[in-house]
C-alpha cells in the first residue's frame, strides 16, 4: 500500500526517490547568492547517497556551496499524461579536494553540457531525500 500527502501526491520512499535521480540527466541547485535564493539548473551523478556535480572552480556555484546547506530537486513530467515525479535532497555541500577522489569522481561525472573547463567536483551529502509521484488515476 502506497501512501499519499494531502494532496493526493504518492509519497516515495528513499528508495524509490535514489533509483529515480540516478536516471535523470538534469537537476537544480539551490543555493544562497549573498543572502538570497539561487537556483542553478545542473548536470549531476548520483554516488551512493551524494550527488556529484561538475563546475569550474571560479564559479559563483563553486563559491556559493563550500560548506553550504543547499537543496537539489531533479524531476521528470509527461505533461500529456499527467504523470511524473519530483525528488528534492538537502544536505551539506562541499568542494572535493583529495586527489584520488578528484580522479574516481572524474570518472563519474557527466560531461558537461555548457561550454569551458570543468574540473571543480562539489559533492552534496543528501541527508533528507523526499520525493512525490502523480499518477493517472
Amino acid at each position: 500500500m502506497h501512501t499519499l500527502d494531502s494532496s493526493g501526491l504518492r509519497v516515495l520512499t528513499r528508495e524509490e526517490c535514489l533509483r529515480l535521480l540516478s536516471r535523470a540527466p538534469i537537476g537544480r541547485i539551490v543555493f544562497t547568492d549573498r543572502a538570497l535564493p539561487a537556483v542553478q539548473p545542473v548536470t549531476f551523478r548520483l554516488y551512493g547517497d551524494s550527488v556529484v556535480i561538475r563546475t569550474s572552480a571560479g564559479s559563483k556555484l563553486a563559491a556559493a556551496t563550500r560548506h553550504a546547506v543547499v537543496a537539489f530537486e531533479a524531476d521528470e513530467f509527461d505533461v500529456d499524461r499527467r504523470t511524473g515525479w519530483s525528488v528534492t535532497a538537502v544536505g551539506r555541500a562541499r568542494a572535493v579536494r583529495d586527489p584520488d577522489e578528484i580522479a574516481r569522481l572524474s570518472e563519474l561525472a557527466p560531461a558537461a553540457w555548457a561550454p569551458g573547463e570543468r574540473n571543480h567536483y562539489i559533492v552534496v551529502d543528501m541527508e533528507q531525500v523526499t520525493g512525490r509521484q502523480i499518477t493517472r488515476g
